[in-house]
């Protein structure tokens, strides 16, 4: 049948079914990385400090949890994905993309129907020495997940997920209320994840080990019970809160 007479009789197939290379349909292969000793050195620090340190506005959705891996830190630069909901052909390519160390950050649009990763591709990813993934959506088989791989999710469901795209690889997503560029740095452990851009990485190490050494002699004296709230009635009485000292009155019937 000609095109011609399938589009006369309705039985073209629908343009709604075609794939168009180039914005949500792309693969980057690489991006500006930070040196290993950068990265590292977030190591020393836990992903309060971190998060204070950027105003409070890079964590990621708490939602977003540890299902394994538990116990340990993950630390590496974003391999980011960004998959069709249900699918996860992109993430199956990025397994050849992202390079020893890096984090896969999968925005699965918080999609709470398929999973977009299982044991197999954490398998694999593991032995491609990939560090782990931060999913903004679900994944299933949690138990043949390598125990000591970190895995971060929203959940987990029976369902797997379909292979035939679209997405993209290493441009930036939205993760959990964040946007995370390609190179971002990733810490997460128990406390939750911070995306720390690139562009002010090392800045915010100077800051933070600056922090850690001007707060040493005050958590020292807190944990031996040596403290005072003083500074909490500086600022209520800055900002004008009264504070009335006298008993309520009993109430009566």
């Amino acid at each position: 049948m000609s095109s011609d007479t399938a589009a006369t009789t309705g039985s073209k197939t629908p343009r709604s079914a075609d794939l168009h290379p180039g914005p949500g349909f792309r693969i980057r292969l690489d991006f500006p990385r930070l040196d290993a000793e950068t990265v590292a050195a977030f190591r020393d620090f836990d992903t309060p400090e971190i998060s204070d340190q950027l105003n409070r506005l890079y964590a990621i959705d708490s939602d977003i949890r540890c299902h394994s891996g538990a116990g340990g830190k993950l630390v590496g630069l974003a391999c980011t994905v960004r998959s069709y909901p249900g699918d996860n052909l992109m993430v199956h390519k990025s397994l050849d993309v992202a390079k020893p160390g890096d984090v896969v950050v999968i925005a699965a649009s918080g999609g709470r129907s398929n999973a977009v990763l299982g044991d197999i591709v954490s398998t694999k990813a593991r032995h491609r020495g990939i560090a782990g993934y931060v999913v903004d959506g679900l994944i299933r088989d949690l138990p043949g997940i390598p125990a000591d791989f970190p895995v971060y999710a929203r959940g987990t469901t029976p369902m797997g997920p379909l292979h035939r795209g679209p997405g993209e690889i290493n441009y930036p997503v939205a993760c959990g209320g964040v946007v995370v560029n390609p190179g971002d740095v990733i810490v997460a452990d128990d406390a939750g994840i911070v995306v720390v851009p690139q562009q002010v990485a090392r800045g915010l190490l100077g800051r933070l080990r600056a922090q850690v050494e001007g707060n040493a002699a005050y958590l020292a004296a807190v944990r031996r019970g040596e403290f005072s709230n003083a500074w909490v009635d500086t600022q209520l009485a800055t900002q004008g809160c009264p504070i009335d000292d006298t008993a309520a009155p009993t109430d009566t019937w």
